[in-house]
């Protein structure tokens, strides 16, 4: 059974909003001003929270600020009721973060509505969407219909890329983020000197090229097929969409792009801090992962040494006498230039602690 708080001084009102959620199988608690309501909030942990805005002690504004600031209680759906329906008082509201608002008077339906609506987008938010074109297109297709994103396009068909083409080139300015359906593709960056440095690899499901979008600057670095690919362009403008226009969009989308980010993260603390061997480990173990999420045995990672050079942000030939040493450990073989790993517990542990080389 859904819990429901109602935050309402007036104890008529509060009363009779509770019988009607009560009526509908709704559990209800009440709460007779906005300090009240903060603590039973915290406390009861509510399914989605009914607040006035003009209330003695602590406004239903005040109520919303101090509630989404609190990681266990921000994401509690919440609609504002109010007597007064003037703009700017909607656009505060929404601002601060609330899902919906109602005027006084209104109708039994429309309260019982917009929570049946408030409960069907939360929804969404907990739904895992598969990393293909498909579970992509379900989550523009749940976009749209449940938050009024008109302009989203769903099936969207992806665009056929033979291996080594370009994408799009460092210093290009961001029109698209894209989403690879099928294939393999790296990210790269070059430095003053011409080196490259291979900063991430994507595999179907995986979305790239967003964080140009998001600070409306060029390209740092340039997308290139590993191999035969199909890639999804999603346009700047449906990209902002998705991340500024609604709160539920934006938060499981994030929740979809993030990992990404943290990845990124620990591949430059990585190459501060870690040895050449154990950088060689971690990117065979990532190309593996990416390249066989199955964990087939005796799997050939087609990578070529220059690529993982340029993952591990060294030269080849450093590469290339790590991956003999590994061989010689009996951690990895060769088979007409690909490599096969034996010992994955080994490469962890080689990851995980410093060898000298």
């Amino acid at each position: 059974m859904k819990k429901i708080l109602i935050i309402e001084d007036n104890k008529e009102i509060r009363e009779n909003i509770a019988e009607i959620l009560e009526l509908d199988g709704y559990e209800t608690i009440q709460a007779g001003n906005g300090k009240e309501g903060v603590q039973k909030a915290l406390e009861e942990m509510p399914d989605l929270i009914v607040c006035d805005i003009m209330m003695p002690e602590l406004d239903g504004y005040g109520v919303l600020h101090i509630l989404a600031k609190k990681e266990e209680t921000a994401s509690i759906p919440f609609i504002f009721l109010t007597a007064k329906a003037e703009r700017s008082d909607v656009r505060k509201g929404m601002k601060l973060g609330a899902d919906d608002y109602l005027t006084k008077p209104f109708e039994d339906t429309e309260l019982l509505d917009a929570i049946e609506i408030r409960f069907k987008k939360a929804e969404v938010l907990k739904k895992n969407y598969n990393g293909s074109t498909e579970g992509f297109n379900e989550f523009i297709k749940d976009a749209k219909d449940l938050h009024d994103l008109s302009h989203l396009h769903a099936d969207k068909k992806p665009r056929p890329y033979k291996k080594k083409h370009d994408i799009y080139r460092e210093g290009e300015y961001a029109n698209y983020m894209y989403f690879v359906a099928s294939g393999k593709v790296k990210s790269i960056r070059t430095n003053e000197d011409g080196k490259e440095l291979i900063t991430g690899i994507y595999t179907e499901g995986d979305f790239f090229g967003y964080e140009a979008l998001l600070e409306s600057k060029e390209h740092a670095d340039s997308a290139e097929t590993m191999e035969k690919s199909e890639i999804v362009f999603i346009p700047a403008e449906e990209f902002y969409e998705l991340i500024y226009t609604n709160r539920e969009v934006s938060k499981k989308f994030i929740e979809m792009l993030s990992n990404k980010v943290s990845e990124k993260e620990s591949k430059l603390l990585n190459l501060a801090y870690n040895s050449v061997r154990q950088r060689t480990a971690e990117a065979l173990i990532t190309v593996s992962e990416k390249f066989n999420p199955d964990n087939v045995e005796s799997f050939e990672l087609s990578v070529s040494r220059d690529d993982l050079a340029n993952i591990v942000g060294t030269a080849t030939e450093s590469v290339i006498r790590v991956i003999s040493d590994l061989k010689e450990e009996g951690i990895l073989e060769t088979r007409s230039g690909k490599i096969v790993i034996l010992r994955k517990d080994k490469l962890q542990q080689i990851q995980r602690w410093h060898f000298a080389k």
